[in-house]
């Protein structure tokens, strides 16, 4: 990093406050800063005035600082003395360098109407309270970080232009948004007609959500940039569900949740599925939604780890959904929770790094899109590893935990880990249905040889997931 050379001028008002000025330069010096200062730097025999100038207009003194009391502006203002010849090479390059913050006033002192002491020059220039001790040691960091060129807030870079600028499907934010809080309220004030609120909510996303199935072949030159868009525009419903789960879960009754919630992911299921008037068709049509399916299905799991709705946690994973008419899924028409997996192959196109190729495309995508405080990416992947876990115990269901290629041996899993004590061992149970550690780990092992997870390569912490799961220490705690 460039250190800062700065230059101080000041008026020799007395001397407590040449020693002021002098204990400011010490303490800027141990900050690494190269101060010039005339106590320091004029000697007998030099010009004191050419001195000035050439600190003053010297370009490798990267910052002046202008120490502010009624002593300086009077003579700054009148011209009188050093200062007032000083002030006159200073204020010359303020008005020739508008833009410029090499010179920065140092205010010691307010006068009776509350204003800052400064000179005339220096009355529109942003400025830095010095005048006690106290306003010294709080902004103290703000002058440092100045001269370092190391501001405390910095803007951030200019992001993707949003996408209901460019979509031409409205992004439903400020409909969803009015009628999550209308929803909000019911829910918080106990309001009659609960249901219709929920209704119109979950109405809204749906229907934007399907507004952006496709119905005809896209005329566009990358596939993978349309599934890649279109995804980016499904992330708004992804966080308006994941708010109103984080909001219901902990205050409707477990058993009427379930029931509600089971009936929208039913719904959403069903935008995975290609549209019923849609044919010829391919595939790749449908893989944003496909991917927006399996991403929100995780988001939900999170949500309900989160707020610790462990009964319904059980009830979306042993419940049936039923099919659209549109799947062909042979003779049954129910599947179970792994029915919410998606994935896009179409993705690799446009988020592999140039000659490599990535083992779950659509869970990078998940963890681009993963910028949500409240949950984050390691709390989806602690959903996709429960997820996994219910699928080795659920016969006739296969999950690949797409967003584990991203976990390590130094991950952990906090709900796991916590289940070796016996009291948190009792929420896994509630989930998985099981209350014996012992007969939980045989079944897992069960699923594993059933799965054949021997065939899932290229997870860096190993394939069998057990240590994840923390299964040796399950319940072995009280």
């Amino acid at each position: 990093m460039d250190k800062p050379k700065v230059f101080i001028s000041y008026s020799w008002t007395d001397q407590s406050h040449q020693e002021l000025v002098k204990h400011w330069a010490d303490r800027l010096i141990a900050d690494g800063i190269d101060v010039i200062l005339d106590v320091y730097d004029l000697s007998e025999g030099d010009d004191k005035y050419a001195f000035m100038e050439s600190m003053v207009t010297d370009p490798k003194v990267t910052h002046v600082l202008v120490i502010c009391d009624s002593a300086y502006a009077e003579k700054a203002n009148e011209r009188k003395a050093g200062v007032g010849a000083e002030s006159l090479i200073i204020s010359g390059e303020v008005y020739k360098k508008v833009k410029q913050s090499k010179f920065i006033p140092i205010v010691c002192e307010f006068g009776d109407d509350g204003k800052p002491t400064l000179p005339a020059f220096m009355e529109s220039r942003i400025w830095i309270n010095f005048s006690s001790p106290e306003t010294e040691n709080e902004n103290w960091e703000q002058l440092v970080r100045l001269l370092y060129g190391k501001p405390k807030h910095v803007k951030p870079q200019k992001g993707k232009v949003p996408a209901y600028v460019t979509s031409e499907v409205p992004i439903p934010t400020s409909e969803a948004f009015s009628k999550f809080n209308s929803l909000k309220q019911a829910l918080l004030q106990n309001k009659n007609g609960l249901n219709h609120y929920r209704r119109e909510f979950i109405e809204v996303c749906i229907t934007y959500a399907d507004n952006l199935r496709v119905r005809e072949e896209p005329e566009v030159a990358s596939m993978g940039e349309k599934v890649l868009e279109d995804c980016g525009k499904l992330k708004v419903v992804r966080d308006h569900l994941c708010d109103w789960v984080l909001l219901e879960s902990e205050i409707t009754d477990a058993d009427i949740f379930s029931e509600v919630l089971i009936d929208v992911l039913e719904k959403f299921r069903e935008l995975k599925s290609k549209p019923p008037e849609v044919n010829p068709w391919n595939e790749s049509w449908f893989e944003a939604h496909s991917v927006f399916v399996y991403e929100t299905f995780l988001y939900i799991i999170a949500a309900l780890l989160k707020s610790g709705a462990y009964k319904v946690l059980n009830e979306i994973y042993t419940s049936h959904y039923l099919l659209p008419s549109s799947d062909d899924y042979g003779p049954s028409n129910f599947k179970k929770f792994d029915s919410f997996y998606g994935y896009s192959e179409t993705l690799q196109s446009v988020l592999a790094p140039e000659g490599q190729r990535l083992n779950a495309p659509a869970a990078e995508l998940v963890k681009r899109q993963a910028d949500r405080g409240d949950v984050p990416f390691s709390d989806i992947r602690e959903a996709e590893l429960l997820t996994l876990l219910m699928s080795f115990l659920t016969p006739d269901t296969e999950w690949y935990p797409q967003t584990l290629h991203y976990s390590s041996y130094r991950n952990g899993y906090p709900f796991f880990i916590r289940a070796a004590q016996h009291k948190n061992f009792l929420k896994l149970a509630a989930i998985t249905g099981i209350n014996s550690a012992d007969e939980l780990r045989d079944k897992v092992k069960e699923g594993h040889e059933r799965l054949d997870v021997r065939r899932w390569h290229n997870f860096h912490f190993g394939g069998n997931f057990w240590s994840s799961m923390n299964m040796d220490e399950l319940d072995s705690l009280k």
